[in-house]
């Protein structure tokens, strides 16, 4: 069975914890695009693991992890993490692939990255770490893949500099090359997990363009980048917060207004640890947007959600979350592709009642208060979208399943 990971906001909503989780029951796990600049967080008891590249089942020791055709890899950041999983005991050896097709971040991509945001009239907002450059070459066909490494002519088109640059990574990315289709072909018996990086609402082409990531963050993206065609994937899980963040600059309707909420602001933020796994910089935060939520759930086919830092609201005695738009003098419902009508649009809050009680130590949902249950409740009927699974701590244990991933919903 082939089961897709993905965000549905923008970014941050806790798909590592969760792909971590569902990969006990994996036995390959794929990241399908993106590059070093997101971040997933593993915590496992006392321990906690930043991941950038590598896909979060590698914690598990009989778990193959696979880096997918449509991700572009800095071999700096992903010896440097490979590195740093072994020197804390996790063995990698022989678990950790790449896609033959995946293109390749060379430095000068991360310059040219940093000095395209900053001479931009409205600054994106990137993480500096090359991608968009990546994916920009690769667009215009200049790039160059891990099947390029042994290319003579191509390797020879580099400039020396990406020549000496590569030069100690070549023999290392070699050994880790796949054919990534014939690889899954040859496993399509297993149990097969397909992470996405960053959130719908950061996808190229389904985001808020252009303060978007420049990769495919969508369930689509699964095909391309995992190397399958689109029938060959059985379930699509969108991963959501309680809550809504985004990082840099963009468009974001339900943001707490700083003048009013800046109390709760930075108790939702210092709460849920709202800080960049790979940059440190403080998330902007904001109430629940179901408008977008269920924008995502029509434009990936979701067929559950999994809702993430509940435990957040636990103290609150009231919380909040957006139903619609106002735009002017319009109701609006739906969620704009402009980004102009998404800037002027104010958030319409449907108030719920707090539940002031941990849920931490719940090991079943029935153990969940009535206005916790109450509000996830409401989430599902607003976006015809059952929550399957809900997460209230960082550890593995703080989950509650409530039906299981790895079973289809029948058509």
């Amino acid at each position: 069975m082939n089961v897709v990971v993905i965000g549905a906001q923008w970014g941050d909503e806790g798909k590592g914890k969760i792909v971590d989780y569902l990969a006990n029951e994996a036995q390959i796990i794929v990241r399908f695009s993106g590059g070093a600049n997101a971040g997933h967080t593993i915590v496992i008891g006392a321990e906690q693991y930043a991941l950038h590249l590598i896909p979060s089942g590698i914690l598990y020791p009989d778990k193959m992890v696979i880096l997918g055709a449509g991700m572009v890899i800095d071999p700096v950041a992903l010896f440097k993490e490979i590195k740093m999983l072994r020197d804390r005991g996790i063995d990698t050896m022989g678990r950790v692939f790449i896609s033959d097709r995946a293109h390749i971040v060379l430095p000068r991509y991360i310059e040219i990255d940093k000095a395209r945001d900053l001479a931009r009239k409205k600054p994106i907002g990137t993480t500096g770490r090359g991608i968009g450059i990546t994916y920009s070459m690769k667009s215009d066909r200049d790039g160059i893949r891990i099947a390029d490494l042994d290319w003579k002519e191509k390797m020879e088109e580099l400039d020396a500099a990406d020549r000496e640059f590569l030069a100690p990574y070549v023999e290392q990315l070699k050994a880790m090359s796949i054919d990534l289709s014939s690889f899954l072909f040859h496993h399509k018996n297993s149990q097969t997990l397909f992470e996405g990086a960053q959130g719908t609402l950061l996808d190229l082409d389904l985001g808020t363009y252009p303060y978007v990531s420049s990769g495919m963050s969508c369930a689509a993206g699964a095909a391309i980048g995992g190397c399958v065609g689109p029938r060959s994937l059985d379930k699509v899980l969108g991963v959501f917060k309680a809550y809504s963040t985004r990082v840099g600059n963009g468009p974001f309707p339900s943001e707490f207004n700083l003048d009013a909420e800046d109390e709760l602001c930075r108790f939702v933020r210092e709460t849920g640890r709202e800080y960049g796994v790979t940059t440190g910089r403080p998330r902007r935060c904001g109430y629940l947007d179901l408008v977008a939520l269920r924008y995502a759930c029509l434009t990936n086919s979701i067929d559950s959600l999994v809702m993430t830092h509940l435990d957040v609201y636990d103290t609150l005695d009231e919380i909040k979350a957006c139903v619609a738009y106002r735009i002017g003098d319009k109701m609006v419902e739906t969620f704009p592709a402009s980004v102009d009508a998404l800037n002027k649009a104010q958030p319409v809050l449907r108030t719920f009642p707090g539940w002031k009680k941990s849920l931490t130590n719940a090991l079943t949902y029935e153990e969940f208060p009535i206005p916790a249950m109450e509000y996830i409740e409401f989430i599902e009927r607003f976006c015809e979208t059952p929550i399957d699974i809900v997460s209230v701590g960082y550890d593995r244990k703080e989950t509650i399943i409530r039906k299981s991933p790895w079973t289809k919903y029948s058509s």
